[in-house]
């Protein structure tokens, strides 16, 4: 059986490679020494597997060096593909990864890129670096596959090998090689695509359409709010219908939903047609974290409350529910446009790191609640399961606004909602 040295050892990557290495000799390589630290002392810090899923990968180990990942025969490139400031295609960890891959890049090998990009990306801006660096030629010397990831972070249900698997490959014979090497691990099965762009496209508008309904409900959020309607009843009401689509109104961030449709758009812009549903609906989701704020704010005058130097407390600040990943989330959009108002926020949240909250957006987070009646104002962002067991009832009874980002909480307990 070939070995396969898996490049990115985060969300995506280190499930793959621990599957795979409960099967096969797998080489995880990862670029940060305190990651491949923290995997070799027995702990997966992203929780997408469990302390027993690495001790089962018993054909897997992890390396630093490039050296090490020589010996493969197949490379799995699994880095993120995030945007710019700007929202344009960030392609810099891709391009030094294929880099990496170059270096070793030997007669017969295969690899196969998992990172979500625009159509084409694969074959116009990688394929070129492996080419440079290694001095061979795609199907000539090497080969090339694409099958997308679709992890779920923090779903237990809905895991790498439950989810039918998208392939593809250079060749049609390289395409059924990675068909069958992805069979291995996944049990729900695989679909062949026939050829790397319809799996690169097939991928980018899988969150490119979720990110368009949630931008609908959101905007009906939105109006309903001004005609006094309860968004979550309508919808409810509508959901009875067999084929009414069950979206909910929220804060929409993650690494996936609200970065894909940038990649979308700009490949569309490049061929010359400008996207306007798609842009439409991400600028309507990126608003969403200051139309919150503003709403809480508009409560706190109409009760009667000073805005100005009150406290407020923003109860989550991951990007989703039960699950420990901060990239990209909007709830930071909250806390950022509260202080606008000259607000003092307390950020708490039992599943994000407070190291990494720190670093990243510089939200120095609370440990622990200790009184809620200092607060002017709650925002329930994240719907973390610890969070439905507060004491609501008290808060509200302490005489803070409650706003339920989320619609998780009795409509008796709160102020009101998305």
């Amino acid at each position: 059986m070939k070995t396969i040295a898996v490049i990115g050892l985060g969300y995506v990557g280190l499930p793959l490679a621990v599957e795979f290495g409960k099967k096969r000799k797998v080489i995880g390589f990862e670029i940060n020494q305190g990651r491949v630290d923290e995997l070799l002392s027995g702990h997966d810090s992203t929780l997408e597997t469990t302390d027993q899923d690495l001790v089962d990968a018993a054909h897997l180990k992890y390396t630093t060096s490039i050296e090490d990942i020589r010996e493969a025969q197949i490379y799995i490139i699994a880095v993120p593909t995030p945007t710019d400031k700007n929202n344009r295609p960030d392609l810099t960890p891709l391009v030094m990864a294929s880099e990496t891959v170059g270096k070793v890049l030997k007669d017969g090998d295969i690899v196969i890129y998992e990172s979500t990009v625009y159509p084409g990306a694969t074959e116009e801006d990688c394929v070129p670096v492996l080419e440079q660096i290694s001095n061979k030629k795609m199907n000539e010397h090497f080969y090339v596959g694409y099958s997308p990831e679709r992890i779920n972070p923090g779903d237990k249900v809905h895991t790498l090998t439950t989810i039918k698997k998208v392939t593809s490959g250079s060749t049609p014979e390289i395409g059924k090689e990675v068909d069958e090497l992805y069979n291995e691990i996944i049990t729900a099965g695989t679909h062949l695509a026939p050829t790397i762009k319809v799996a690169e496209a097939a991928k980018v508008i899988e969150n490119s359409q979720r990110d368009i309904n949630i931008a609908f409900v959101n905007e009906l959020s939105k109006i309903f709010n001004l005609m006094e309607i309860d968004t979550l009843d309508v919808l409810e009401a509508a959901g009875t219908k067999w084929n009414f689509l069950p979206f909910r109104p929220g804060l929409v961030g993650g690494h996936c939903i609200g970065v894909d449709p940038f990649y979308l758009a700009q490949k569309a812009q490049e061929v010359g047609y400008h996207p306007e549903i798609i842009l439409a609906g991400r600028r309507l989701n990126d608003s969403m974290g200051a139309y919150v704020a503003t709403e809480v704010v508009k409560l706190m005058v109409k009760a009667g409350k000073p805005v100005k130097n009150s406290k407020a407390l923003l109860l989550g600040i991951t990007f989703k529910e039960n699950c420990p990943d901060i990239r990209n989330t909007r709830a930071t959009d909250v806390y950022n446009e509260l202080k606008e108002f000259s607000m003092e926020v307390d950020v708490y949240d039992p599943w994000a790191n407070h190291d990494q909250v720190m670093d990243e957006y510089g939200i120095n987070m609370i440990s622990e609640i200790t009184d809620f009646d200092h607060y002017g104002a709650v925002v329930l962002a994240v719907a973390h399961d610890q969070f439905k067991y507060l004491d609501f009832k008290r808060i509200k009874e302490s005489g803070a606004i409650i706003y339920d980002a989320k619609s998780i909480l009795p409509k008796d307990l709160i102020d009101a909602r998305l």
